[in-house]
């Protein structure tokens, strides 16, 4: 099975074209295991497979380490853009992807060589239409009362943290904290994943404040742990400062693996989020076992 590995901003995940590779569906989560895993595998925070669509221009399907499906990812929809141009399956430079259901719709910044007549360029930027953020408990979800989740206390082993919660199509819990880049997240994370109040597991950004346009943040996501950069997360982390009115409705958020510029529009209630993608290698693996 051929591969590419790409990237945005350290958020790594290994590519397969849907289009000239079939895998069964029974077959992915335990292909998606392998293929993530570090020392054995590719390695990656998950798989993407990239499908033709009826609904928009392609499919992402996408997967988390451990084999399980996820709604959208945003670090993982720019790289899919990128593919689809890079690759030559698109000549367009606005493109709509559909995930779970949902479909996003991305302007594609393409560099081009100006010594080189016709060069048709790849892409460098990638400006998302993230949707709006859903801050309904029952919609995100959350257990928690009222009709949003905003600074609202949570108890994690005896210890209280404030949290806003937000889905950017798929669950979030923002927490702002000091001294976030030296947080034990290999011990937190978890327990926020699974904590009772979530019932479909959840990410979780920790967010330290530095000003009014710049925030720094570490992420644990659901079925894959620490990740160097979450998109969806730092559309969430973006919502959360402006709903606790800590930032201004445009916000850099400064990661692990890079940044990404975020911007919420209040009146169209729309997320944006822009952001690089990377190619990083291509192969081929032996899918039979020896």
């Amino acid at each position: 099975m051929k591969f590419t590995k790409m990237h945005g901003c350290g958020n790594d995940y290994i590519y397969v074209n849907g289009f000239q590779e079939t895998i069964s569906p029974e077959q992915k989560p335990e292909l998606v295991r392998r293929l993530s895993d570090r020392h054995f595998g590719i390695g990656g925070d998950g798989v993407i497979f990239i499908n033709p669509s009826k609904e928009a221009d392609f499919e992402m399907e996408m997967y988390n380490a451990d084999g399980t499906r996820a709604q959208m990812c945003g670090n993982g929809i720019r790289c899919v853009a990128k593919f689809v141009y890079d690759k030559g399956l698109t000549d367009a430079e606005h493109i709509s992807v559909i995930s779970a259901g949902s479909v996003k719709y991305l302007d594609l910044t393409v560099e081009r060589n100006p010594q080189l007549p016709g060069d048709r360029g790849k892409v460098k930027l990638v400006r998302v239409n993230m949707g709006s953020p859903i801050l309904e408990p029952d919609k995100i979800p959350v257990l928690a009362e009222g009709e949003t989740v905003v600074n609202q206390p949570i108890f994690v082993e005896d210890e209280e943290y404030r949290m806003t919660c937000v889905s950017m199509g798929n669950p979030h819990a923002v927490v702002f904290a000091e001294g976030v880049a030296d947080m034990k997240l290999e011990q937190i994370g978890p327990l926020f994943e699974n904590h009772v109040r979530f019932p479909e597991r959840v990410n979780t950004e920790f967010v330290e404040v530095i000003d009014r346009q710049n925030v720094f943040m570490r992420v644990w996501e659901r079925g894959t742990g620490e990740t160097l950069a979450c998109g969806t997360g730092c559309c969430a982390t973006a919502v959360a400062c402006v709903l606790n009115g800590l930032t201004d409705c445009k916000v850099t958020v400064k990661l692990l693996g890079g940044e990404l510029l975020i911007e919420w529009d209040r009146e169209k209630n729309i997320v944006y989020m822009t952001g690089p993608a990377t190619t990083v290698f291509e192969g081929e693996i032996e899918l039979c076992s020896e």
